[in-house]
């Protein structure tokens, strides 16, 4: 009777990019595999596992209950498992040995629905859909502070504490040094249920920040955050107020399709 029975067990291993890993398995209880613990709840289930020669992950969909131990819907909303590394493999629970890596690739797109979530698994194929080279545009492709734009971030990062948050808007104890220093930048939580999570700043005026979602955590008054300035990507900006317009990465004096539509006296 033993030969009709299957005692193979698919492996879950979920990195995180803040280093958080976490072992996961369809089996009916924990399993304990070269030194790491694969927990049976919430456990993930694929959606279908089909191999090829391709660059396509063998799992392409996958399913679990959300937890508060493992999988967490706080931590999904928060973005803390976006672009996790996913490796899937299956061992013989019942004869032991090394598993058999199945499939790897990074999490993609995710729903959150009925108290589990649905996470889309994207593998090497992924990176070929990303342009090989840039377009010529009218505003700076590159980001402020990095190795293109080479503008200096020291001063322009500044640590403050939240006063009030409401929905996307978030009110602080620092004054911006400049109308919309903050717009295009990144605000970073340095405490609180979201510390090390970081989310865009849309627009700045004066002590209020408006963000480009709203936090997906509570946020308590006298929260610490660290605020980086951000740029409109123009260059007017970034001749004027960082005198960098030699390291301006976009085209603005290249003529557009609107040349073809233009006609005498327009």
């Amino acid at each position: 009777m033993s030969d009709r029975l299957t005692t193979l067990a698919l492996l879950w291993t979920l990195e995180r990019c803040d280093g958080v890993t976490i072992g996961l398995t369809d089996h009916d209880r924990d399993l304990m595999i070269a030194g790491r613990l694969y927990r049976a709840a919430p456990g993930m289930t694929p959606a279908a596992i089909e191999r090829s020669d391709g660059l396509d992950p063998a799992v392409t969909e996958a399913s679990g209950a959300l937890s508060h131990a493992a999988v967490t819907e706080a931590d999904l909303l928060a973005g803390r498992w976006d672009g996790a590394r996913i490796t899937v493999a299956v061992v013989d629970w019942a004869a032991g040995g090394p598993p058999t890596l199945l499939s790897s690739g990074t999490i993609g797109e995710i729903e959150i629905e009925d108290g589990g979530f649905t996470a889309q698994l994207r593998g090497p194929a992924a990176a070929l859909e990303r342009a090989v080279t840039e377009e010529t545009s009218a505003a700076c492709r590159a980001m402020l502070g990095d190795r293109r734009c080479r503008v200096a971030m020291a001063g322009r990062r500044r640590l403050a504490h939240v006063l009030a948050v409401s929905g996307a808007l978030v009110t602080v104890d620092e004054i911006e040094p400049v109308a919309d220093a903050y717009g295009g930048g990144r605000l970073r939580w340095m405490g609180g249920p979201g510390c090390g999570q970081a989310h865009g700043v849309r627009a700045s005026d004066g002590a209020t920040l408006t963000l480009d979602l709203p936090p997906g955590f509570a946020v308590a008054p006298g929260t610490l955050i660290e605020i980086s300035e951000g740029c409109d990507k123009t260059v007017a900006t970034c001749a004027a107020r960082f005198g960098n317009a030699v390291n301006f990465r976009g085209e603005p004096y290249l003529p557009g399709m609107d040349l073809l539509t233009r006609y005498p006296g327009a």
